[in-house]
């Protein structure tokens, strides 16, 4: 059976508590990684504790026209990328009124345009070889109008996920398919930061769960889906947020 053994996977956000519990799990299934980040000390802490097979690319993902160069850099040193997952993000709480244009523009370069431009970047090489994942990182925000997230967060999931399902359509027939991962809230240094402990205990309350979303389930639900027994799935977003919305 094919396995996911030294298979190249490219991680944007792996520095962040999501990122380093999705690079843990995959660099267990025997992937190599290139671990991105603009953390630099981050970073550096997740490729130290993985070891010889992650390698840490310092990116700042805002800056669209570092992108190209980048990953040109990436196929010359390492190949073709067989798995991209997409978990950087930005995450703000402004709702339209007190959302300007900078601020909009600066929460879509990252969780939106990043994804589209990284995605244009490795398809021609996964469709070459006839095999190839995408995972986005989408969230709960874009199904529930944002419970506790700001306009342009919403607005960048949401886009994220029609992404998903158009990529997905494009290349369902040449052996790539294209996911999503749709997380509930995850006590990250992200959420909590932005929101408190006080609002993280009193969504716990709603949560039929009665608990929020650990990085390791998020990381387990990516490892899932890049399986190459998850291949007759795809243009599909597999949530995971403790029931608090159901569908």
């Amino acid at each position: 059976m094919e396995t996911l053994d030294n298979k190249l996977c490219f991680l944007t956000g792996a520095a962040g508590g999501i990122g380093r519990a999705v690079a843990r799990a995959l660099a267990a299934e025997g992937l190599r990684l290139i671990l991105v980040d603009r953390d630099a000390d981050g970073l550096a802490e997740i490729a130290s504790e993985i070891g010889g097979r992650a390698v840490p690319l310092i990116l700042d993902l805002a800056d669209s026209s570092a992108i190209a160069p980048a990953c040109a850099d990436v196929r010359a040193e390492h190949g073709t990328v067989d798995i991209l997952v997409n978990n950087a993000a930005i995450a703000r709480l402004e709702k339209a009124a007190d959302t300007d244009t900078a601020l909009w523009r600066a929460v879509m370069a990252i969780n939106l345009d990043a994804p589209f431009l990284l995605a244009r970047e490795w398809l021609p090489g996964m469709r070459e070889q006839r095999w190839g994942r995408i995972v986005n990182l989408c969230s709960m925000a874009q199904k529930t109008g944002g419970m506790v997230a700001g306009t342009a967060y919403t607005a960048s999931k949401g886009g994220l996920g029609a992404l998903t399902f158009s990529l997905a359509r494009e290349v369902a027939d040449e052996g790539v398919t294209v996911n999503a991962v749709s997380p509930g809230l995850v006590p990250t240094a992200m959420v909590t930061n932005d929101l408190g402990f006080h609002k993280i205990e009193a969504l716990e309350a709603l949560s039929p769960t009665g608990r929020l979303v650990t990085p390791d389930e998020i990381a387990h639900a990516v490892r899932f889906l890049v399986s190459p027994l998850s291949g007759s799935i795809t243009g599909e977003i597999l949530d995971v947020n403790s029931g608090i919305h159901m569908d």
